[in-house]
């Protein structure tokens, strides 16, 4: 019988592919099977995500400012926030705060240095401000008070000057400013419409001073119109007082203000 003789090269490749195909199945059973492609994520529901917007919703929103009321005093003389009026006088009536000098004037320690920047800033403005009356001690208010009863009777001097043991000068926390450059309205109810008389309106707030004594609020303090008396009670305060828009520390407090009691 005649053996057909196979082609060397085809017998190569033929020993080649076997081998190929076995050794892929020997490294197949060595690995790991293929980890199953993951399911496509699916949308979380629609309430779900209601709920997750109404939670971002309120962490974007602002947290409510809470102020603390009771933060300071408004008894003690020596705090920032005393509430001195004809209900409330000083006690004790000869009180007398520590005090710096500014500008020539006595002041209560806590309100020197931001009367100092309050007036630097006005002079920035050209504004040419002046402290006219800062600290008065007991003794000095009686007779500024007597002179103005003497000269205006009890009544009137009452609606504009504070009878001793009564006043804010005594706290040295209050200041009177003028302009001297102009003053027309050193005084006198127009100051409120000069230039320094709307800055102070507009900025003393910034400096931790507000308008202790405005026109729509003489009936609760009981003093006529000053728009340029000072009191300074803090920037916290003086920033709250200006945000609610509370027209008086008596208002703000829920404290007394308005008359004298009467004298039993």
């Amino acid at each position: 019988m005649r053996r057909t003789r196979r082609d060397p090269i085809v017998t190569t490749v033929l020993t080649l592919l076997v081998g190929a195909l076995l050794a892929g199945g020997w490294w197949a059973l060595r690995s790991d099977p293929a980890a199953p492609a993951p399911a496509p994520a699916q949308a979380p529901p629609a309430a779900q995500r209601e709920v997750t917007a109404q939670h971002s919703r309120q962490a974007d929103r602002p947290v409510p400012r809470t102020f603390d009321r009771s933060a300071h005093s408004t008894t003690d003389p020596s705090s920032t926030w005393v509430i001195v009026n004809k209900s409330h006088p000083i006690t004790p009536s000869q009180f007398r705060p520590e005090l710096s000098i500014v500008r020539g004037y006595q002041v209560a320690d806590p309100a020197a240095g931001p009367l100092t920047r309050l007036l630097d800033a006005s002079d920035r403005q050209g504004l040419g401000f002046k402290i006219a009356s800062a600290f008065r001690s007991y003794g000095y208010q009686d007779s500024v008070h007597k002179q103005l009863v003497a000269a205006q009777g009890e009544a009137a001097a009452d609606r504009i000057s504070a009878r001793p043991g009564h006043s804010e000068h005594q706290t040295g926390l209050a200041v009177d400013i003028v302009t001297p450059a102009d003053g027309r309205c050193d005084f006198e109810p127009c100051f409120a419409g000069t230039p320094g008389g709307r800055w102070l309106a507009g900025n003393a707030w910034r400096f931790g001073f507000v308008i202790r004594y405005t026109p729509e609020n003489e009936e609760r303090t009981g003093y006529s119109a000053e728009p340029w008396h000072l009191r300074y009670v803090g920037p916290a305060l003086a920033r709250e007082l200006r945000e609610t828009g509370a027209g008086s520390l008596e208002e703000y407090f829920g404290v007394p203000g308005g008359d004298y009691p009467p004298v039993p």
